[in-house]
């Protein structure tokens, strides 16, 4: 089984939407936790889908720390050996947990997987292809966390050693973490296809002003060693995602829940998709 953690507050609209990503996954045992932390309205919303025969989906409605303590209470409510998060401005493309599932069976060595994933506007066109290559120790400390958490996925014998998130952390509790394993030596693995997307709703925890305050509170050094010791690791991994094709433009054909399709996918193409990050 595989176990999915979504962090709520305030964003109905958006849940609803995150929520029928994964009612819809097929040929898996899946189980959806919603960890909320008070919104007005979500029961309804949750009993909605289970009258829908979406057995799978869990609600908990309890005052939380932030973010990553919610998520870390879903965490450990969750039975499946593989888990992963996916907020409520996110979605999994069709089929995405069963590619999830079958690449685990077949690569045992392997305790976190990080795949591609679209950006999209809000009203669900595509507006960017993110190509995924493993990060690396001193990019993500000194540059940014360049994967995805929608698309990132890891083993529950992860969480029984203890590799929860810090919800001292608001907003880079993410890069943390994957820090955090990069010094383990946990083993990592990218499969090179969009599983999930994320939408640029113009309240996403990333354009919050806490984002830029953290990431300077993580990396506190300053001077010429540590301008190029960054520049390096920048360098490195743009040479890396080249190597990867993240800067080829691409044919996308997708399918996903928007504010005016929230019951039904609908289709988006895009025949010459960037790669840019959107400012």
């Amino acid at each position: 089984m595989i176990s999915i953690v979504t962090p709520s507050f305030g964003q109905l609209e958006w849940l609803r939407l995150a929520v029928a990503s994964v009612a819809d996954q097929e040929g898996i045992q899946v189980e959806h936790i919603i960890q909320d932390a008070g919104t007005s309205g979500i029961e309804t919303m949750s009993e909605q889908f289970a009258s829908d025969s979406n057995h799978h989906l869990k609600l908990v409605v309890e005052p939380d720390a932030g973010m990553y303590d919610a998520i870390n209470r879903g965490l450990r409510r969750a039975k499946g050996e593989i888990s992963a998060y996916l907020n409520c401005d996110e979605q999994y493309l069709p089929d995405a947990l069963s590619k999830v599932i079958n690449f685990f069976d077949a690569h045992a060595e392997v305790d976190v997987l990080f795949a591609d994933v679209i950006l999209i506007d809000q009203e669900g066109q595509p507006i960017s292809y993110r190509r995924t290559v493993l990060p690396k120790p001193r990019h993500t400390r000194f540059a940014h966390l360049n994967t995805l958490s929608c698309a990132t996925f890891f083993r529950r014998k992860l969480l029984d050693r203890g590799f929860y998130f810090d919800p001292a952390w608001k907003v880079v509790g993410d890069a943390v973490w994957v820090e955090k394993l990069l010094k383990e030596n946990v083993r990592m693995a990218t499969l090179p296809e969009p599983l999930a997307i994320f939408t640029f709703t113009g309240k996403n925890q990333t354009n919050l002003p806490t984002a830029g305050e953290e990431a300077a509170r993580r990396n506190s050094s300053s001077g010429l060693g540590t301008t190029l010791r960054r520049n390096a690791a920048v360098v490195g991994h743009r040479i890396r995602k080249a190597s990867a094709g993240a800067y080829l433009r691409r044919r996308v054909d997708i399918s996903i829940y928007t504010k005016n399709s929230p019951t039904q996918r609908k289709r988006f193409v895009c025949k010459n998709l960037g790669f840019g990050w959107p400012r």
